[in-house]
């Protein structure tokens, strides 16, 4: 599973309803709004302010996620 940065839900990245590559890096949406706000400032988003973790765009440091192989 992937984890929508801008909602912060989890996206099963086979049925996303939409994906954006940035920086080499591939997000996964649960909508379509969700990938616009992120287009429009991804820096905002990546750095996880907004939502309760307050890490920068590393996803390796919160013990709920499960692995799916992405980073």
């Amino acid at each position: 599973m992937a984890i929508d940065p801008v909602c912060g839900m989890q996206v099963d990245e086979k049925s996303a309803a939409a994906t954006y590559e940035y920086k080499g890096t591939v997000y996964y949406f649960c909508a379509p709004g969700c990938k616009a706000a992120f287009e429009k400032d991804p820096e905002k988003y990546l750095q996880g302010s907004g939502h309760g973790h307050g890490h920068g765009g590393e996803h390796g440091g919160h013990g709920h996620h499960h692995h799916g192989g992405h980073h």
